[in-house]
């Protein structure tokens, strides 16, 4: 019977300025994680997935506040 294993990974960061690019930065890091993560692992699953990276709560901006 196959194992199923998970990682989870939360970033929370703040940011300071009027870039626009923060969320986009955030979500790049997070990525970045992830493939770290896959690279240290694929000698044992090759075939593992990175799935569901979406934000999940945000403040702030023109938008406003946004919680999943």
């Amino acid at each position: 019977m196959e194992q199923k294993s998970k990682i989870s990974h939360l970033l929370r960061a703040k940011a300071s300025g009027q870039n626009k690019s923060e969320s986009s930065c955030f979500c790049t890091a997070v990525q970045l994680a992830l493939l770290t993560i896959y690279d240290m692992c694929k000698a044992v699953d090759r075939g593992m997935t990175i799935t569901d990276v979406k934000l999940l709560e945000k403040h702030g901006g023109k938008s406003g506040t946004f919680i999943a």
